[in-house]
């Protein structure tokens, strides 16, 4: 077996392995999702810092525990989260801040400080309305729909542009990417939003399909970009070897930190949900 086929084979059966581990967890809501969600945001916090920073001090620890604590604090308060989200961040950028004080190359701690807050934010904020959605009104079929949004796009988008790409989308970023796989995604995650209702979220209007559809064809591909652009500003291929096969956590969940926040915000702002939370599995 050739190494491409070895790779493949590897990445399947990891899929399989895992996939029911995470369905399962999400399934049973509640802190078990919070769990769930607040050991990925930790895990891409820590991504995020090995390659920005390819160290874990005191500050980046600071980050990592940070992004963790907001999807917890998200179960708890799933409407006002935001605001418990906003202190940990001034608490992990007075903890760097003061281990910037006493390091030895002052020079660089203030970029050290700064990439502690944007690596809790990053993982803490983009999983944590995972979380806060599970915990809400038929917060399992939003949660659904956040996945759906990504994971349509992503797979229509890799076929189509395999199959038609010609027009490259930001080369300088993704060299891969097309248009015409663009254009794909984009029918993927509006498509998808309609077989999600038909299949398991009855109770989603065709506005819900549409609105949810079309901002998982924009932001998922910018997610996705942006964390290309990071790997490549620091020379880094993955983002880590977390998952065998697949990389790291954040080359799997790189348009889901925009995605979620985007449907959170959709269900708060224009469903009117979340306004009494539910603390039990929905």
């Amino acid at each position: 077996m050739n190494e491409k086929n070895r790779n493949l084979v590897v990445r399947i059966v990891t899929a399989l392995l895992l996939l029911p581990a995470v369905i399962a967890l999400l399934v049973l809501g509640g802190w078990w999702t919070a769990a769930l969600v607040a050991a990925a945001a930790g895990g891409c916090a820590l991504e995020y810092e090995m390659i920005t920073q390819r160290r874990l001090g005191p500050s980046e620890v600071l980050a990592v525990l940070g992004a963790a604590l907001i999807p917890l604090a998200a179960a708890a308060r799933p409407l006002g989260f935001t605001a418990i989200a906003g202190w940990i961040l001034w608490a992990v950028f007075v903890g760097a801040s003061v281990e910037a004080l006493f390091s030895e190359d002052r020079e660089h701690a203030p970029v050290r400080t700064a990439h502690a807050v944007t690596g809790c934010l990053y993982g803490g904020l983009g999983l944590g309305p995972i979380a806060a959605l599970r915990v809400g009104p038929s917060g399992l079929q939003w949660v659904i729909s956040a996945l759906v949004i990504t994971w349509a796009n992503d797979t229509c988008a890799y076929f189509a542009g395999r199959l038609l790409g010609r027009h490259k989308l930001h080369p300088a970023v993704s060299p891969n990417k097309t248009w015409e796989g663009f254009a794909g995604g984009a029918v993927g995650s509006v498509v998808g939003m309609f077989i999600a209702r038909w299949v398991a979220f009855p109770g989603l209007t065709t506005l819900d399909c549409w609105a949810l559809g079309l901002l998982g064809a924009v932001l998922g591909p910018l997610g996705d970009l942006c964390e290309s652009m990071l790997k490549r500003a620091h020379g880094v291929k993955d983002s880590g070897m977390l998952i065998p096969g697949h990389g790291g956590l954040l080359d799997r969940v790189d348009a889901l930190l925009f995605n979620a926040p985007a449907v959170y915000l959709y269900v708060v702002l224009v469903r009117g949900l979340l306004g009494s939370p539910a603390t039990g599995a929905l």
